[in-house]
């Protein structure tokens, strides 16, 4: 009997964009894992419809024809891999749904692993990230490192397909990659599912080039903070920030006292608190500086983007109070 005509113990789900050469990437170590192949599918959710992410699906089909089936979803009428990963497991036949993104990079055991420890007492599991840094890492990549110190995250994890269906899935309100996994995690929770950690279900995150001050556009994700929090408050605020971002508004009250005070003539009080807002942003600079790499553009984008982060990050909370109807969270 061929592969295709056995239900599969297990579908992997990629969600992919405009990323031919990752999802490519990707695939090749999916499909040589050590589970038989007639023991698993793929599905590649295709999140922009592309001809090139299509060849793709092809090329890895005729490249290993004895290999697992894989199939190409295009996703059409949502946008967001919240809604690709919907699409991806609702199409799939597996009891047990495997997420990882088109970046990652699992381990050959990755499957196997992540199957052997979904026992009768498990609804889901999540396994570990490795992420190699670079000697000298900048603070942009030390951010993206902290995927690997994630409770949860959809890059690396296995859910029963029953379990999907029951929640009814990803909240398709978190239009980006930021915070679905952490929603589903506080549901899951929230509803009494059964999860375990697995660090024998491996896959590697390689660092992408990032474009230079990338963590001025990367504040919009904290209108997804504002929705999590507005879903699980308790949850959010045990597990995510304990407290409001107390820093970012003092730096924004002293930038925001100081101009007040200057368009209405009173210099002296507008040049103190124009100090408090220097002194307070270099501080801030200061502290991602020091675990990060010494070099001139390193020094110039975190002196950038230490200026902008604390009233954009601000503005993006009140646009997600604004349009979820949360606290401030």
């Amino acid at each position: 009997m061929s592969g295709a005509a056995v239900q599969p113990r297990v579908s992997v789900v990629i969600p992919t964009y405009r990323r031919p050469d990752l999802l490519q990437r990707c695939l090749a170590a999916v499909q040589v894992q050590t589970l038989p192949a007639a023991e698993y599918e793929i599905i590649v959710c295709d999140d922009g419809p592309s001809d090139q992410a299509r060849a793709v699906v092809e090329s890895a089909k005729q490249s290993n024809p004895a290999g697992p089936t894989i199939h190409y979803l295009p996703i059409t009428e949502t946008q967001g891999p919240a809604g690709a990963r919907n699409q991806g497991w609702r199409h799939a036949r597996g009891p047990v749904i495997a997420f990882t993104d088109d970046d990652t990079v699992p381990d050959p055991s990755w499957l196997e692993a992540g199957l052997r420890a979904m026992d009768d007492d498990v609804d889901a599991i999540t396994g570990s990230i490795e992420m190699p840094l670079p000697e000298q890492p900048t603070d942009l990549e030390l951010d993206a490192a902290g995927l690997t110190r994630a409770e949860f995250v959809t890059a690396n994890c296995f859910v029963r397909r029953q379990v999907l269906a029951e929640v009814n899935g990803f909240d398709e309100r978190f239009s980006i990659a930021w915070r679905e996994d952490s929603d589903l995690h506080f549901t899951l929770i929230e509803r009494g599912y059964r999860l375990r950690r697995v660090p024998e279900a491996k896959v590697v995150h390689p660092l992408r080039d990032m474009r230079f001050a990338a963590a001025i556009g990367m504040q919009k994700k904290v209108l997804f903070d504002v929705l999590l929090y507005c879903k699980h408050p308790k949850l959010y605020r045990e597990r995510i920030r304990r407290t409001p971002p107390w820093f970012y508004l003092s730096i924004c009250f002293f930038l925001g006292a100081s101009i007040l005070f200057a368009i209405f003539g009173q210099f002296a009080a507008a040049a103190i608190f124009l100090a408090l807002w220097a002194i307070t942003t270099l501080w801030f600079f200061w502290k991602r500086l020091m675990p990060s790499a010494k070099t001139w553009r390193n020094i110039v984008e975190l002196l950038l983007t230490s200026i902008a982060i604390p009233p954009l990050s601000i503005f993006w909370r009140l646009i997600g109070i604004r349009r979820f109807g949360a606290k401030f969270p």
